[in-house]
């Protein structure tokens, strides 16, 4: 399920960072006494009674800007509002109703989007300092105190309350595909390529693509559907607004994805962003297929795809179980060989394995290599079974399987990758308890 967006908007110097780090339970936003701290957009995954969402921290928004900075935050706090699917709207409950309040109010009902009234800095629940806040016709305030978690709970308790459901119902048979990578590597070169004619723009200028695209096209009956999304720049890089949340959509269309395309541009090699980007879509359970683009200029002989896998691998060991497609966008060099690779892929997501079969993968691996033992305390492996197909999952029982070593795991892990393969989807093993 993809993930709402909850907007912290309000005045300067209201809490609104202190608020952000109490709900992800971490520093990340920079807090202040001084008024305007918060220039740029921290955002981060909050999760409450098991419903997730990403959080996202704005700049004070002043009533009437005067410099330039204040003309830039309140762009930029107007592009939060539109992309939120609920906003939480913090007023300073010490320092009482200000005009400024009433002003975002009306944005906010200009907006049309849902939000929660939070009254922050009530640090005695009798306080009764936050009724004045009924005055804005905007909902009964809820206290808190962002400072020391007062009422916090009963907050989120109303925002998980008041979450759209921002999923659309998945089409019967249809593979979404989303085609992600850093900007400038090809990415909507690529999908004009597969549908054969210039659906979306393309530009030399890195970062043309600001939203998450989707686009279908039938293969071989197969209907796909590709989300061609905005180049994930490093988090340090992403400094204006259009690119804040352009960042954000593309981990909502990882989220969203059956099978990601991450797009490495041959001429530059893999950087390091390629490999968080890659991580970021197996870490979520999604099947990968890694598009090296541009192939037709790479300088090149017969060993340099062997030798840029291997590279690869060995700056990220889980990419040796991806498959890599040398292509070119431009001349449409194997785009028709990665549609084929996504269906082998999405074949390899679905496949179940029998129990018996994978027992005698067990059988096989422990007499080759027995779990090594706790000192005092017999360590053993009864039986293993596959508990899930996307991503792929395999259960281990023993009797102690909080001590089997995590090098054996990964020794397992392999093992099995070699019998069964999964090819370009993550493998999950599952070290569980046997039920006496």
């Amino acid at each position: 399920m993809s993930r709402p967006v909850v907007a912290i908007i309000g005045r300067p110097n209201v809490g609104k960072s202190s608020l952000f780090n109490r709900i992800i339970g971490s520093n990340a936003a920079i807090v202040s006494d001084e008024a305007g701290t918060t220039r740029d957009r921290h955002f981060a995954e909050a999760s409450w009674n098991r419903r997730d969402f990403w959080l996202v921290d704005t700049g004070g928004l002043d009533h009437a800007p005067a410099q330039p900075m204040d003309v830039e935050i309140r762009r930029q706090v107007e592009m939060a509002i539109e992309e939120a699917d609920l906003l939480m709207l913090v007023v300073d409950a010490a320092a009482g109703l200000q005009p400024g309040d009433a002003a975002i109010v009306a944005l906010l009902r200009t907006a049309g989007k849902p939000w929660v009234l939070v009254a922050n800095k009530v640090d005695d629940p009798k306080d009764a300092s936050h009724y004045e806040f009924y005055g804005l016709g905007a909902g009964d305030p809820i206290p808190v105190s962002a400072a020391n978690g007062k009422n916090s709970g009963d907050l989120l308790d109303e925002v998980v309350r008041r979450l759209p459901d921002v999923d659309t119902p998945p089409e019967e048979g249809a593979l979404r595909i989303a085609v992600v990578g850093r900007p400038n590597v090809g990415k909507s070169s690529l999908i004009n390529r597969l549908l054969g004619e210039d659906r979306l723009v393309v530009s030399s200028e890195a970062g043309t693509t600001r939203d998450a695209i989707d686009t279908p096209m039938i293969y071989h009956e197969r209907r796909f559907i590709f989300v061609d999304t905005a180049g994930l720049r490093r988090q340090s890089k992403v400094e204006d607004g259009v690119e804040f949340y352009s960042a954000l959509r593309t981990r909502r269309a990882i989220e969203r994805a059956d099978i990601c395309l991450l797009v490495i541009d041959a001429t530059e090699g893999l950087h390091n962003q390629d490999l968080k980007i890659a991580a970021l879509a197996w870490d979520a359970g999604r099947a990968l297929v890694a598009v090296v683009n541009k192939w037709d200029i790479k300088e090149k002989d017969d060993k340099t795809s062997a030798h840029f896998e291997k590279e690869c691998a060995e700056k990220a060991p889980f990419l040796r179980f991806v498959p890599f497609v040398f292509t070119s966008a431009l001349t449409g060099q194997r785009v028709t060989k990665l549609l084929d690779i996504v269906l082998e892929v999405d074949a390899e997501r679905h496949k179940h394995v029998a129990t018996p079969a994978i027992n005698d993968a067990l059988g096989d691996l422990m007499a080759r290599r027995q779990p090594p033992q706790a000192a005092g305390r017999e360590v053993k492996l009864m039986y293993a079974t596959q508990v899930n197909a996307v991503p792929p999952s395999i259960a281990v029982f023993g009797n102690h399987p909080e001590l089997v070593a995590e090098h054996y795991v990964r020794y397992l892990h392999n093992g099995f990758r070699e019998r069964f393969g999964f090819r370009g989807n993550p493998l999950r093993i599952l070290m569980r308890r046997k039920s006496a």
